[in-house]
């Protein structure tokens, strides 16, 4: 299974508190994510992670391109809708994207904690 795991700054901490949650059965899967989110897995949890650009610097577009090509499984995109983000159009165009090539997506913790829970199980503490 290939997961996609992007946080904006202030839903960073959400992650790696989620990924920490799944780290057994992230472990087994392929993950990719934006550059300090997948920084951030690698170095907290030891995650095996493929790290893109930071998403103002096109990693969303990164991830993007490679879920066109049937290549991303889900996407955890915890989002801040709070704060206006520079790099807004790749952000709606990678959750287009998902739901063009129906990839299953979860915009914020709770609905990341149902998607991932449906896919790899339940945690295992």
């Amino acid at each position: 299974m290939t997961l996609a795991l992007i946080a904006h700054d202030r839903k960073k901490d959400d992650m790696v508190r989620l990924a920490g949650e799944f780290a057994t059965q992230l472990a087994r899967c392929e993950l990719m994510a934006t550059g300090t989110t997948g920084r951030r897995l690698q170095t907290e949890l030891g995650l095996t992670v493929h790290c893109y650009l930071s998403g103002p610097l096109g990693g969303d577009l990164q991830i993007g391109a490679r879920l066109a090509q049937g290549e991303v499984d889900a996407v955890v995109f915890l989002r801040d809708p709070m704060t206006p983000q520079p790099h807004e159009p790749d952000i709606n165009a990678l959750v287009r994207a998902c739901d063009v090539h129906d990839v299953p997506c979860a915009t914020n913790a709770r609905g990341a904690r149902l998607l991932l829970g449906a896919l790899l199980g339940p945690v295992t503490l």
